[in-house]
């Protein structure tokens, strides 16, 4: 859903690099690449972006029902 701000693993705050590792993957560079020139090198935090599943624009379309 929503990428969370920081890692589960280790804490380290990962929210703010999602829009430009997305941003990048999307264009056709390399994840491993996005990643190494973000600063981001624990595998922890690595697992945090490449298996987020971005699903917000799915479940906005929703209405909540009371």
């Amino acid at each position: 859903m929503i990428l969370p701000v920081r890692c589960f693993t280790c804490g380290k705050v990962i929210g703010h690099l999602w829009e430009e590792f997305a941003r990048r993957v999307s264009s056709g560079e390399e994840p491993g690449r996005v990643l190494d020139d973000l600063g981001v090198k624990r595998y922890c935090c690595r697992r945090m972006l490449l298996s987020h599943v971005d699903l917000m624009g799915e479940i906005i379309a929703y209405e909540r029902k009371v």
